[in-house]
Protein backbone atom coordinates (compact mmCIF):
# COMPACT_ATOMS: atom_id res chain seq x y z
CA UNK A 1 0.00 0.00 0.00
CA UNK A 2 2.92 2.34 0.65
CA UNK A 3 3.92 2.28 -3.02
CA UNK A 4 0.37 3.14 -4.02
CA UNK A 5 0.32 6.12 -1.68
CA UNK A 6 3.73 7.23 -2.93
CA UNK A 7 2.49 6.91 -6.52
CA UNK A 8 -0.52 9.06 -5.59
CA UNK A 9 1.73 11.65 -3.98
CA UNK A 10 4.09 11.86 -6.97
CA UNK A 11 1.19 11.98 -9.45
CA UNK A 12 -0.39 14.77 -7.42
CA UNK A 13 2.83 16.79 -7.47
CA UNK A 14 3.17 16.26 -11.24
CA UNK A 15 -0.44 17.27 -11.81
CA UNK A 16 -0.20 20.31 -9.57
CA UNK A 17 2.87 21.54 -11.42
CA UNK A 18 1.29 20.95 -14.83
CA UNK A 19 -1.97 22.65 -13.87
CA UNK A 20 -0.04 25.58 -12.38
CA UNK A 21 1.66 26.12 -15.72
CA UNK A 22 -1.64 26.12 -17.61
CA UNK A 23 -3.67 28.24 -15.19
CA UNK A 24 -1.11 30.63 -13.69
CA UNK A 25 2.21 30.79 -15.49
CA UNK A 26 1.05 30.59 -19.12
CA UNK A 27 -1.65 33.31 -18.80
CA UNK A 28 0.79 35.55 -16.91
CA UNK A 29 3.56 35.15 -19.48
CA UNK A 30 1.14 35.86 -22.33
CA UNK A 31 0.72 39.37 -20.86
CA UNK A 32 4.37 40.12 -21.71
CA UNK A 33 5.56 41.67 -24.96
CA UNK A 34 6.78 39.20 -27.61
CA UNK A 35 10.49 39.42 -26.77
CA UNK A 36 9.98 39.11 -23.02
CA UNK A 37 7.48 36.30 -23.60
CA UNK A 38 10.00 34.21 -25.52
CA UNK A 39 12.81 35.12 -23.14
CA UNK A 40 10.73 33.96 -20.16
CA UNK A 41 9.42 30.80 -21.87
CA UNK A 42 12.85 29.32 -22.68
CA UNK A 43 14.27 28.90 -19.15
CA UNK A 44 10.82 28.16 -17.76
CA UNK A 45 10.41 25.29 -20.24
CA UNK A 46 13.85 23.85 -19.43
CA UNK A 47 13.26 23.99 -15.67
CA UNK A 48 9.75 22.60 -15.96
CA UNK A 49 10.96 19.72 -18.11
CA UNK A 50 13.74 18.94 -15.64
CA UNK A 51 11.16 18.74 -12.84
CA UNK A 52 8.22 17.05 -14.56
CA UNK A 53 9.99 14.35 -16.60
CA UNK A 54 11.42 12.57 -13.54
CA UNK A 55 8.12 12.93 -11.68
CA UNK A 56 6.28 11.22 -14.54
CA UNK A 57 8.81 8.38 -14.62
CA UNK A 58 8.85 7.86 -10.85
CA UNK A 59 5.04 8.09 -10.72
CA UNK A 60 4.80 5.40 -13.38
CA UNK A 61 7.30 3.07 -11.70
CA UNK A 62 5.61 3.41 -8.31
CA UNK A 63 2.24 2.76 -9.92
CA UNK A 64 3.54 -0.36 -11.64
CA UNK A 65 4.98 -1.66 -8.36
CA UNK A 66 1.69 -0.94 -6.59
CA UNK A 67 -0.21 -2.74 -9.38
CA UNK A 68 2.13 -5.73 -9.10
CA UNK A 69 1.63 -5.84 -5.33
CA UNK A 70 -2.10 -5.14 -5.15
CA UNK A 71 -3.37 -6.29 -8.56
CA UNK A 72 -5.76 -3.34 -8.69
CA UNK A 73 -6.25 -2.31 -12.33
CA UNK A 74 -6.45 1.39 -11.44
CA UNK A 75 -2.77 1.32 -10.52
CA UNK A 76 -2.00 0.12 -14.04
CA UNK A 77 -4.25 2.82 -15.54
CA UNK A 78 -2.48 5.41 -13.40
CA UNK A 79 0.96 4.14 -14.39
CA UNK A 80 0.09 4.36 -18.08
CA UNK A 81 -1.34 7.85 -17.61
CA UNK A 82 1.80 8.94 -15.76
CA UNK A 83 4.21 7.74 -18.44
CA UNK A 84 2.03 8.99 -21.31
CA UNK A 85 3.41 12.56 -21.07
CA UNK A 86 6.79 11.22 -22.26
CA UNK A 87 5.65 10.06 -25.71
CA UNK A 88 3.21 12.99 -25.90
CA UNK A 89 6.08 15.39 -25.28
CA UNK A 90 8.34 13.70 -27.83
CA UNK A 91 5.71 13.32 -30.54
CA UNK A 92 3.23 16.11 -29.89
CA UNK A 93 5.07 18.95 -28.18
CA UNK A 94 8.73 18.60 -29.23
CA UNK A 95 8.30 20.14 -32.71
CA UNK A 96 6.81 23.27 -31.13
CA UNK A 97 9.50 23.30 -28.42
CA UNK A 98 12.26 22.98 -31.02
CA UNK A 99 10.78 25.79 -33.13
CA UNK A 100 10.59 28.08 -30.10
CA UNK A 101 14.08 27.24 -28.89
CA UNK A 102 15.45 28.08 -32.36
CA UNK A 103 14.04 31.63 -32.30
CA UNK A 104 16.43 34.27 -30.99
CA UNK A 105 14.87 36.75 -28.55
CA UNK A 106 15.54 39.60 -30.98
CA UNK A 107 13.49 37.73 -33.62
CA UNK A 108 10.48 37.29 -31.35
CA UNK A 109 7.19 38.44 -32.78
CA UNK A 110 3.71 37.25 -33.71
CA UNK A 111 5.08 33.87 -34.87
CA UNK A 112 6.78 33.10 -31.56
CA UNK A 113 3.72 34.30 -29.64
CA UNK A 114 1.46 32.02 -31.70
CA UNK A 115 3.80 29.09 -31.04
CA UNK A 116 3.76 29.76 -27.28
CA UNK A 117 -0.03 29.96 -27.35
CA UNK A 118 -0.09 26.63 -29.23
CA UNK A 119 2.38 25.20 -26.70
CA UNK A 120 -0.02 26.08 -23.87
CA UNK A 121 -2.75 23.99 -25.46
CA UNK A 122 -0.37 21.11 -26.06
CA UNK A 123 0.84 21.32 -22.48
CA UNK A 124 -2.74 21.09 -21.23
CA UNK A 125 -2.74 17.47 -22.40
CA UNK A 126 0.02 16.82 -19.85
CA UNK A 127 -2.22 18.33 -17.16
CA UNK A 128 -5.09 16.05 -18.16
CA UNK A 129 -2.87 12.96 -18.22
CA UNK A 130 -1.54 13.82 -14.77
CA UNK A 131 -5.08 14.28 -13.46
CA UNK A 132 -6.10 10.89 -14.90
CA UNK A 133 -3.11 9.27 -13.21
CA UNK A 134 -3.82 11.00 -9.90
CA UNK A 135 -7.50 10.05 -9.93
CA UNK A 136 -6.72 6.44 -10.86
CA UNK A 137 -4.23 6.17 -8.01
CA UNK A 138 -6.67 7.80 -5.60
CA UNK A 139 -9.39 5.35 -6.59
CA UNK A 140 -7.06 2.37 -6.14
CA UNK A 141 -5.84 3.64 -2.76
CA UNK A 142 -9.40 4.16 -1.53
CA UNK A 143 -10.30 0.59 -2.51
CA UNK A 144 -7.66 -0.94 -0.22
Amino acid sequence: MANGLLALMVASIFTGAAVYVNFAEQPARLMLDDRALLTEWKPSYRRGFAMQAPLALVGCILGLVAWWQASHPAFLVGAVAMIAPWPWTLLGIKPTNDALLAIAPDDAGPQSRALIEKWGGLHAVRSVLGAVGTLAYLWACLQR
